[in-house]
């Protein structure tokens, strides 16, 4: 007797026209579900999932999720929040409505459409940690009232909201817990270190960076986290989360710099300047349970993720060059 195949379903994707939402877009499809990615495009863009606009099974819609939506979804991805400081800090009163009316918005419909609804929360809750590395049972040490508190603050709400629905309305969820990320389609004036080194080093600058660059980060190449969404998704009920994604492997920012350099092949020099306020000096994932639950350990290297990274800002930079004329 042959196994029943899984119906495809009606997936619901908001943020999907980001950076990580278009990756997930991109295996959802492959995986025959139909999407409906919904994208404000504050820092969505459409070059993201224009390959995507053509496809029978996907469909895009203009909304900001600080508004209810109507719709009938089977599964809720919520990636929608501006994710880097040069963004989340430009209109902090929205960052800080996107995470928690966001959330209650798309908890409503997560629980009158009885959908399995996922979070993508954020190592931020963890703020400027005293524990190392970082477990889920940590509570953080978060800056309530600085300058990232609107995303920090902001997803360590939108957590309490997720948890209360489940325990209120049992709507089933996932939380994840992000940890730097980087890959193709990052937005290239994010501020984050790893499109600003890539840029920086293909145009031929000075590479910035902050405080003495001994502080520490963890990256994971994003192929690696979208398949920990995934798995996440499709854990059994009572696996909730929150759980880490990201990458154990730590490495300074210099060390991230000077990889970037010999990578590129840039003459770009080092250049430093003050930390900014709250900045965190050390990250790093204790993944044991995505391990324990989701049998996931991210796979791609560090030299490796970098490689396809710079190839995709090498294009895109020549692109915005020939547009520019």
């Amino acid at each position: 007797m042959t196994p029943e195949l899984e119906l495809p379903k009606r997936i619901m994707i908001t943020g999907g026209a980001g950076f990580l939402g278009s990756h997930l877009c991109d295996r959802l499809i492959q995986q025959g579900h139909e999407i409906l990615c919904v994208d404000n495009f504050f820092t969505g863009s459409k070059r993201n999932i224009e390959h995507l606009m053509d496809h029978p099974r996907f469909e895009l819609m203009r909304h900001d999720v600080t508004f209810p939506l109507y719709v009938e979804v089977d599964e809720i991805y919520n990636l929608a929040c501006p994710a880097s400081p040069v963004h989340y800090q430009f209109d902090p009163v929205q960052t800080t409505k996107t995470s928690v009316h966001g959330a209650i918005n798309m908890l409503g419909l997560a629980k009158r459409t009885r959908a399995k609804i996922f979070q993508a929360s954020t190592s931020e809750v963890y703020g400027d940690p005293e524990e190392h590395p970082q477990k889920e049972s940590y509570w953080g040490k978060v800056n309530p009232i600085g300058i990232r508190s609107c995303y920090d603050e902001g997803k360590r709400c939108a957590e309490t909201l997720f948890f209360d629905y489940h325990r209120q309305h049992q709507v089933e969820i996932k939380v994840a817990r992000i940890f730097n990320t980087y890959g193709p389609r990052m937005h290239p004036n994010d501020g984050r270190v790893v499109s600003n080194f890539i840029v920086q080093a293909l145009q031929g600058q000075s590479i910035t960076l902050y405080g003495d660059g001994e502080q520490t980060r963890s990256f994971c190449y994003c192929d690696d986290l979208i398949e920990g969404f995934i798995r996440l998704m499709n854990t059994p009920s009572q696996v909730t989360g929150p759980l880490n994604l990201g990458n154990p492997h730590e490495f300074t920012i210099r060390q991230l710099a000077e990889l970037v350099i010999e990578l590129t092949g840039s003459q770009s020099d080092l250049i430093f300047k003050p930390l900014p306020q709250d900045d965190p000096k050390q990250r790093r994932p204790d993944i044991t349970l995505a391990q324990t639950h989701l049998d996931w350990t991210p796979s791609v290297q560090l030299r490796e993720g970098l490689e396809k990274t710079i190839r995709y800002f090498d294009q895109l930079l020549r692109d915005l060059k020939t547009v520019q004329g």
